[in-house]
């Protein structure tokens, strides 16, 4: 089975090492305290305590595997296109595109799905839009398909 890259910012990286290492160095110990405390309650097959203990158990247990999955397969993004005018857009490049179905103009990042916050200006570099702009110039004009209605933009700058 091929690994995908997680292609994520230093910023973003940092932060999964952060939850990482909170979970693993500080939740883990509180929840085993929970449990200890759930356990000396008594008969543990009536107890909810020591079932909301061991579900939280759990939920750390996974998280914890998915960031260290996500963490040993995480490439950084070359941040450095930001530096000057880049030439194509690159997973890490701020791009303004004309949508030229509204006539508006639209501003985001590409990052990695894991960092994605389309709210935030954050955009995922496996949505069919960032797909279709990927490696294309400024002025170039894109039909973005994969969508209900497919529409064109047009890349205005690359930052």
């Amino acid at each position: 089975m091929a690994i995908d890259k997680n292609y994520v910012t230093q910023e973003g990286y940092d932060a999964l090492v952060k939850e990482y290492e909170q979970l693993v160095h500080v939740t883990r110990a509180q929840v085993i305290v929970e449990l200890q405390e759930a356990r000396a309650q008594g008969d543990l097959s009536e107890n909810a305590d020591y079932d909301a203990a061991r579900e939280h158990q759990g939920q750390v247990e996974a998280r914890i595997r998915e960031l260290d999955e996500l963490i040993k397969n995480s490439e950084i993004i070359d941040e450095s296109v930001k530096k000057g005018k880049a030439n194509v857009v690159k997973i890490g490049s701020y791009v303004t595109i004309l949508d030229l179905s509204e006539n508006q103009e639209k501003s985001f990042s590409i990052v990695g799905s894991v960092e994605a916050d389309p709210l935030n200006g954050k955009l995922s570099n496996i949505t069919p839009l960032a797909e279709v702009i990927l490696d294309r110039k400024v002025g170039d004009v894109c039909t973005v398909k994969r969508v209900d209605e497919p529409y064109d933009v047009k890349i205005v700058s690359i930052q």
